[in-house]
């Protein structure tokens, strides 16, 4: 196991701290303990009670992440689990963005409370569902994602409805660790050491079940109750950081492969050293933007910002890592439902995608209530509706088969297209140009949006050119580039500016400026980016086989993962150009369609990428005529009619 790494790291954060205090506070005058604030200056009590206590809470809790991480990945079996995986961060997020905007009085002594209900809320729910399938990990992954997306949308919409607490919301979102004491820290640090308790006494019973389900029922495991501790474990970890500091993202994902890269055999040796690489992560991470505030530079949220270094830094070390990454999950059955008649049900979601398209079409809501537009309006307002109409569905069909493909290649049910990084890249591009061209035309932001998409597939590209390199972890390195973008944008997003609204806006997605030409081109990029994964059906058919055997039976697997990744880094991209970076689709779609028996490749993609058409229509009429003459993100209004069929779904599995 090389700790090298871990060492040289302590040694670059303590560094970087003593700048921060030196240059706040020459040695000399630095207080003596005991430390009374009484007898302190101004610059000895910051000093005291701000920079220290801040370097505890940066360390403690990049350990808590680090460790929640590392639990999740073992519990779950996949290495794309992390804290925010239950949707524990998001339930707290949304309680304290409730508070926040519709009783601020609750929040008179702290965040704490308030999060840790939001948390046990959403996990709460998450737990229910679980239960009913023995807390399979394939069950507990999705539903966690549903509900962190459901909280995440309404969250979203209310921080949009209240422009006035847009700064504070998003500064509190990005996970800031100022300190006034050492309170907070002494709390975080209580927690540690019951978790590290915890997660030691839970390390062998992990070890037995990684052997497999089965095999650790044979072994006289009780798997059910060994998922339920350890996932309440981590949730709490996870939902008591979330109440303390705020979100802080990517440090639970990528503490766990670092320590994985460093060597980390053993359940106990991966808990760990993720919980050292947390620490040091979040540290690090913290002294560069404290270091940049001090001499001049904006004072950013640290907890948005983690990918900036550890995004370089995972991707740095994924080569390095083990070249069988555990990712497949128990899903609580042993046999894939399937359709009897897979092309009698491809039709019937076929006719009712286009019904839904004319009703939709020919609907709608106006000053008068609802009602069906007026032949004397159609000439003008129909190729309008038309317009919109297409986009969307053209976009949730690129989002959908890029889900399918990446999930088909991968087998791993939380491969969805943002795990690629072209959606955060081209965010990034989206906020690069309306910050760098005044007054930018509609057609400089998508050339920006295009842009920023490229370069982030380029780099990914790169990545997967490289030999050897196992789905897990070229989705990691997606996940790391996505992770290094969205911190750029949060930096630009907190900095107050006005052009932030707009943004943050975009951010959930519209189709209310794409032009029919731009429909047009999606229209004709769905149904060719379609054409590609079905003529290599039969290669995602052997794929999940695993790349030994694949490679045993000729497949040149390097080109053809090269090819399939292009396809739908080309699909996502495309679609965040035109209608923003709408999430949801890529990933409940191809669940859908397996949910409904359509478990062959050709038809699962077909039916994948008329389900992503149907749910984005749906979602572009809602976001129109619900709250007219006001339109919704069409991200929001997707979120919030996908998650309560995809529940559905989940619940009659349970009493299958």
């Amino acid at each position: 196991m090389r700790l090298w790494p871990l060492a040289t790291g302590s040694v670059i954060a303590a560094g970087l701290w003593f700048l921060t205090a030196l240059n706040a506070l020459p040695i000399t005058n630095w207080p003596t303990l005991p430390w009374h604030a009484t007898d302190m200056t101004i610059e000895q009590i910051l000093l005291a009670f701000g920079l220290v206590p801040r370097a505890a809470v940066a360390l403690l809790v990049g350990a808590l992440l680090g460790l929640a991480g590392a639990l999740m990945q073992a519990v779950l079996r996949n290495p794309l689990a992390d804290p925010t995986t239950l949707g524990t961060a998001a339930g707290a997020q949304l309680a304290i963005v409730m508070a926040t905007v519709f009783a601020p009085g609750l929040l008179a002594g702290g965040n704490l409370l308030i999060g840790l209900c939001g948390a046990a809320v959403a996990t709460l729910l998450v737990m229910t569902i679980g239960a009913q399938r023995n807390y399979a990990p394939v069950t507990i992954t999705i539903t966690g994602m549903l509900v962190g997306m459901l909280a995440s949308a309404v969250a979203m919409a209310v921080t949009l409805s209240q422009g006035h607490y847009l700064l504070t919301l998003v500064l509190w979102n990005g996970g800031a660790l100022t300190q006034n004491d050492f309170v907070p820290a002494l709390r975080l640090f209580l927690c540690l050491l019951a978790a590290l308790v915890g997660a030691a006494l839970l390390a062998r019973p992990l070890a037995v079940m990684s052997l497999g389900a089965e095999g650790a029922r044979g072994l006289g495991l009780k798997v059910a109750g060994l998922r339920l501790v350890t996932l309440c474990l981590a949730v709490l970890l996870s939902a008591f950081v979330s109440a303390e500091v705020g979100l802080v993202g990517f440090v639970g994902l990528a503490a766990p492969a670092i320590a994985r890269s460093l060597g980390a055999r053993t359940i106990l040796q991966r808990l760990i050293i993720a919980s050292v690489s947390g620490a040091l992560l979040l540290s690090l991470t913290d002294n560069i933007l404290l270091l940049v505030a001090a001499f001049g530079g904006p004072s950013l949220p640290t907890g948005a910002l983690t990918g900036l270094i550890g995004g370089p830094l995972l991707i740095w070390l994924l080569p390095r890592m083990q070249a069988t990454v555990p990712q497949t999950a128990e899903d609580g059955r042993h046999t894939q439902p399937r359709s009897d008649n897979p092309v009698r049900l491809l039709s019937i979601i076929t006719l009712l995608t286009g019904v839904t398209f004319v009703i939709c079409l020919f609907t709608g809501r106006g000053p008068e209530g609802w009602n069906i537009v007026p032949s004397a309006l159609r000439d003008t307002f129909l190729p309008i509706r038309a317009t919109v109409l297409v986009a969307a569905a053209s976009a949730g069909a690129l989002l959908a088969i890029s889900g399918a493909v990446l999930q088909r290649l991968t087998a791993n049910p939380m491969a969805a297209p943002e795990v690629l990084g072209v959606t955060g890249g081209g965010a990034l591009g989206y906020a690069a140009t309306v910050f760098l061209v005044t007054e930018p035309s509609d057609l400089a932001l998508a050339l920006g949006t295009a842009a920023g998409g490229t370069l982030a597939l380029v780099s990914l590209s790169i990545f997967v050119l490289r030999r050897d390199m196992a789905p897990a972890r070229i989705l990691l390195a997606g996940l790391a580039i996505g992770a290094l973008a969205s911190a750029v944008l949060m930096a630009i997003m907190a900095s107050s500016s006005p052009q932030a609204w707009s943004i943050l806006g975009w951010l959930a997605g519209s189709t209310s400026s794409v032009t029919s030409g731009g429909a047009t081109i999606l229209a004709t990029l769905a149904l060719a980016l379609l054409l590609v994964p079905l003529i290599a059906a039969r290669w995602l058919e052997m794929l999940p086989l695993g790349t030994e055997t694949v490679s045993a039976l000729g497949l040149p697997v390097r080109r053809v993962q090269f090819l399939l990744i292009m396809t739908a880094g080309l699909a996502t991209g495309a679609a965040t150009t035109f209608v923003g970076p709408v999430s949801f689709v890529g990933l409940m779609a191809p669940h859908l369609a397996r949910s409904a028996g359509l478990v062959r490749p050709r038809s699962f993609l077909l039916a994948s990428w008329m389900l992503g058409a149907l749910l984005m229509v749906l979602a572009a009429f809602g976001a129109r005529t619900a709250t007219y003459p006001y339109e919704l993100p069409i991200g929001l209004f997707a979120t919030l009619i996908g998650v309560p069929w995809l529940f559905i779904l989940l619940l009659r599995k349970g009493q299958a």
